[in-house]
């Protein structure tokens, strides 16, 4: 399903006022969804830390980028309703496929870029045979691929994830929304370069779906089609190690 600009415009999802302890996090991997409906009931969980992951040396904590303000992007047709907003940092649940951690920095750009702390970051995507949680009567109470973080004192949220797939009339995305103190700051997408989606396309655990069909370029996106230059994710790793996708994400504040 294609999800136009200004196709949809559900509310926008609000923080939940939940700060998030530090636990342990499980290795990713993950497989199957729905499509379009109403969302589930399932509430609030936490299974996660809100610092850049042990081992992962990106960089990210001491970058001083200082991006323009993240490009505003629909949400989608597939949300999560705020009261069901998990949060968690590892949001493959049984899911199958590549996996994928996601840093996000958020920074203030009326500010220097400094450091934004304590900002609920929620993502949500498809999984990697290009349907989503929470939609459709098969997956009406199913919640993977969804799931909140609050940045840490280096503005850093991490996610893990796999790589997700397509559906038609879309390139490969992720979506995800920033909110500060309850007010929603951002709400956009996230881009993948397409030499690393080719490779994870071509790939056994993606075989089924194979390559995108449907929109080939960025230019050919809805909404990519103006530019990834802000959204572009900074991809490091491999189809058999996994991948790193960084981003440093500019908001006012």
């Amino acid at each position: 399903m294609t999800a136009n600009k200004d196709e949809i415009s559900l509310d926008r999802r609000r923080a939940l006022g939940l700060l998030v302890g530090s636990a342990s996090v499980a290795a990713v991997l993950v497989g199957c969804g729905g499509s379009s409906g109403s969302s589930s009931s399932t509430n609030l969980t936490d299974d996660s830390d809100n610092s850049t992951s042990a081992g992962t040396d990106t960089g990210l904590a001491d970058s001083t980028d200082c991006p323009s303000k993240i490009p505003e992007e629909t949400e989608g047709p597939y949300p999560t309703a705020s009261s069901n907003v998990m949060v968690r940092q590892d949001i493959t649940e049984s899911e199958t496929g590549v996996p994928l951690e996601v840093q996000l920095k958020i920074v203030n750009i009326n500010d220097n870029c400094s450091a934004v702390t304590s900002a609920e970051v929620h993502i949500w995507h498809c999984d990697k045979d290009g349907n989503y949680s929470g939609y459709e009567t098969a997956n009406s109470n199913t919640t993977y691929l969804r799931g909140s973080q609050y940045t840490g004192s280096d503005g850093i949220a991490t996610f893990r994830t796999i790589y997700p797939g397509w559906y038609t009339g879309r390139i490969t995305h992720i979506h995800f929304q920033v909110n500060v103190n309850g007010t929603e700051k951002a709400t956009s997408q996230l881009a993948f370069p397409q030499d690393v989606t080719q490779d994870v396309y071509n790939s056994s655990l993606y075989s089924d779906k194979g390559q995108n069909t449907s929109v080939t370029s960025f230019s050919r996106d809805n909404v990519f089609s103006d530019g990834t230059s802000l959204q572009m994710l900074d991809i490091s790793g491999s189809v058999d190690e996994g991948y790193v996708g960084t981003l440093t994400v500019g908001i006012s504040l």
